[in-house]
């Protein structure tokens, strides 16, 4: 029990040490300066590069959803996005109906076959 309180102690601190030092830096760092822009784009690229693996190499459920389909929700995604004024709503939610209508009702365009790694055990 003890070693439990000492982990959420180290956890807790750890968390409020770098929000301590973020709050007395935030007065000297330059809010459009390059290394902040840096980091902004880091953040972004993490982002897509996350969302990128998501759609191509799925796991679970999603991955028996063929990669055509998740690609054509995605293309459905971006055009609700920028025709509707760039809102995320419904941009997400049309990405989501084309993949589950597709996924449902839709037969695949493409014949890619994923091949899934063998591990020797």
């Amino acid at each position: 029990m003890t070693g439990m309180w000492a982990m959420i102690g180290a956890a807790v601190l750890a968390c409020y040490f770098w929000r301590a030092l973020g709050v007395a830096l935030s007065n000297r760092v330059d809010a459009n300066g390059p290394i902040i822009r840096w980091v902004g784009c880091v953040a972004y690229a993490m982002l897509a590069a996350t969302f990128a693996r998501i759609i191509v190499l799925s796991a679970g459920v999603l991955a028996e959803v063929p990669l055509d389909h998740r690609l054509l929700g995605c293309v459905a995604a971006l055009v609700a996005f920028y025709a509707l004024q760039r809102n995320v709503l419904a941009g997400t939610a049309a990405g989501v109906a084309v993949v589950i209508a597709l996924a449902y009702y839709g037969q695949p365009l493409l014949s890619i076959k994923r091949r899934h790694a063998v591990i020797p055990p």
